[in-house]
């Protein structure tokens, strides 16, 4: 896949200054982010994601461990762990009408977007701060033929440019983490139809636990973002006209991604936080599904 330049893009579109410095920084991280971990296990299908996996392993289809091909088999299986995710996420959105609209807040290089599509046949409109992430999802959707229905733009989650009330259905995929929860949620709910569904699946901390761990701070510092607690999710979506309609701790079905991920080629440094968080309870994996009221 050949990216367009990022100079021309910035010449075509109109790059909106970021609310804050912080932003800028997160902007310019995604901007020269060009991890295997992400670009591998999108060159399986072509769908590019920028979140982690659920299920259980199918180990027949990794085959044997030491057998010429068995890396490209366990990177096919985390990619399918990926995409499974998505379809996890998508299953919680409602029911979609061709006609309708969908936002991905946070699209990254678009996988999700895509797969939206695919199975709901209606527009869906991706933000990001990042000019790369937004050109290749861009670039992406114009090799399958689908740029009329699938967007990515350059802009702020918490000043998404779209009417009140355009959107049927809105999610944040991993990418809550970077903003306020307050400000974030009270914009998901202005772009919402009223019954509108918003759907997250996020890492957030265990306030059972006490504080945040010191795998949680290893997580933050990785990745230059700022953790919230699950209270905070449940107490910012009641503050903002967000009613829970469903809670799925889906921390014991990621568990197997983090296990194999940490024996491929592709570790990254970070899987023994996220390993060791997950099992001693101070981090959780969740799916919230919220309506608009």
């Amino acid at each position: 896949m050949s990216d367009i330049d990022v100079t021309t893009l910035r010449d075509a579109v109109a790059l909106p200054t970021p609310a804050t410095p912080y932003q800028g920084d997160i902007a310019r991280y995604w901007n020269h982010e060009a991890r295997p971990v992400n670009l591998r296990l999108g060159d399986v299908d072509g769908l590019y994601h920028h979140h982690y996996g659920i299920g259980d392993i199918d180990h027949g289809a990794l085959g044997e461990p030491g057998a010429a091909d068995y890396e490209t088999r366990l990177i096919a299986e985390l990619h399918r762990l990926e995409s499974a995710q998505t379809n996890v996420l998508l299953d919680h959105l409602g029911p979609i009408k061709q006609d309708d609209t969908l936002v991905d807040a946070g699209c990254g290089r678009g996988g999700s977007m895509v797969m939206a599509h695919q199975r709901f046949g209606c527009s869906v409109e991706g933000v990001t701060l990042s000019v790369k992430q937004a050109d290749f999802a861009n670039n992406r959707a114009r090799e399958l033929g689908i740029e009329n229905a699938v967007q990515a733009r350059v802009c702020n989650m918490l000043d998404m440019p779209f009417t009140s009330g355009q959107a049927a259905a809105s999610w944040n995929n991993e990418s809550s983490m970077y903003v306020d929860l307050h400000d974030l949620f009270a914009e998901h709910a202005r772009i919402l139809a009223t019954g509108g569904r918003y759907v997250t699946i996020t890492g957030c901390w265990n306030p059972i636990y006490g504080q945040p761990s010191k795998w949680v701070s290893q997580i933050n510092a990785h990745f230059e973002c700022n953790i919230h607690s699950r209270r905070e999710y449940m107490r910012a979506l009641a503050d903002n006209r967000l009613v829970p309609q469903a809670v799925v701790d889906l921390t014991a079905a990621t568990l197997p991604y983090w296990e194999l991920r940490a024996t491929s080629s592709l570790v990254t440094g970070i899987e023994e936080a996220f390993i060791n968080s997950y099992k001693d309870g101070s981090f959780q994996y969740l799916l919230i599904a919220a309506d608009r009221v």
